[in-house]
């Protein structure tokens, strides 16, 4: 597999890889492996987690804006170890755990010069069609994006430092501290590692809503100091928004919607106080209808999230502390066979009491 997954044929050894073929079709088999370059490194996968855009692309081809046109090896939470280093390679040795952050910028656009590598106009994703991700027995990629963990830590918790990134970096562009309260609107897996990334972060008091019982009593059993069981019915925002404060206790400071749709962005800029911030990770809906004005008369400041930037050596020191705990979310584990990787797809579509699902390789 090539850096940023673009495939490169006959060069290397051969490689095994989890390909996506078409709508629920996975299938085991080789790609190639293209030359050490000299700043990177040739990790071996031994632990990736499965994520919603993932089996967005098993059940339908497509992603929000992104299709897969031609054949895509899937995968993008990732940790391993290293097996080579190339020659310009300083900060690790063969044998080194490390989480890779899946994203390349160009490292020439203004974005990525001025360091918003994760707006830049051509990045390079694991398992962002066109390019390939990383659920392989290896991978090539640069060194600098892959960050070395601590003894202390779990592959897993390393393939964990992804989906972590994006509750951390909301927390960041949110602005959490210790003087800010917390509702987060959504308990799947972006929900809760928000959720621990705000207690991470000091927050005083999460709230956290969700329409599901079983994930509710999840995000109650992880720290979330109230949960709130809402509705679809988008006629009951007030009402909803009035159970919501109630919960909090005082004024809800920031809120971060994981869910993306019209009602929970809605209920967001209702529930948030005056001059209070809201922060939009989930992406559900591409076109949504919400109270804007109100909301603006309050100045309540409206803040998208897309992936993270330098978000891996704060995770890891998160986890390493142990301020935060990503293994109880770790809900299903597999191994990477033919049989093995059909049903962990098909567990994590389903959804019920599945978290993270998790490949062993």
């Amino acid at each position: 597999m090539g850096k940023g997954g673009i495939a490169q044929e006959n060069q290397g050894e051969e490689n095994m890889a989890a390909w996506l073929l078409g709508v629920n079709n996975l299938k085991i088999q080789p790609f190639k492996l293209p030359s050490l370059g000299a700043h990177d490194v040739r990790v071996r996968i031994k632990a990736v987690g499965i994520c919603g855009s993932d089996v967005h692309y098993y059940k339908h081809m497509s992603c929000g804006d992104y299709h897969v046109k031609e054949p895509m090896v899937i995968g993008h939470e990732c940790a391993g170890i290293i097996e080579e280093v190339g020659s310009e390679v300083k900060s690790l040795l063969p044998g080194d755990r490390v989480a890779l952050e899946p994203g390349i910028g160009c490292w020439h656009c203004n974005p990525c010069k001025e360091g918003r590598y994760n707006l830049c106009h051509d990045m390079k994703f694991f398992a962002t069609p066109p390019i390939h991700g990383s659920l392989a027995d290896q991978i090539v990629h640069p060194a600098s994006l892959c960050f070395k963990l601590p003894d202390n830590l779990t592959l897993e918790e390393g393939a964990m430092c992804e989906p972590l990134s994006v509750g951390v970096y909301a927390c960041r562009r949110a602005n959490v501290s210790p003087e800010t309260t917390v509702l987060i609107l959504g308990a799947g897996p972006i929900g809760l590692v928000t959720m621990l990334a705000a207690r991470a972060f000091g927050a005083p008091k999460v709230v956290v809503v969700d329409v599901d019982d079983h994930r509710l009593s999840v995000a109650k059993e992880l720290g979330a100091a109230e949960v709130v069981k809402v509705s679809s019915d988008t006629q009951a925002v007030d009402k909803e928004v009035e159970e919501i404060k109630k919960a909090m206790g005082g004024p809800v400071d920031v809120t971060v919607d994981c869910c993306g749709m019209s009602k929970t962005v809605s209920t967001a800029l209702a529930a948030t106080v005056s001059g209070g911030k809201v922060c939009v990770v989930g992406m559900a809906h591409c076109q949504m209808t919400v109270p804007l004005t109100p909301a603006a008369a309050r100045e309540v400041d409206l803040v998208g999230v897309f992936r993270y930037r330098n978000t891996w050596p704060l995770c890891i020191e998160f986890l390493s502390s142990g301020k935060i705990d990503v293994k109880p979310l770790i809900t299903h584990r597999f191994g990477f066979t033919q049989k093995e990787v059909e049903e962990a797809f098909e567990t994590s579509a389903r959804g019920s009491n599945a978290i993270k699902v998790m490949f062993n390789l």
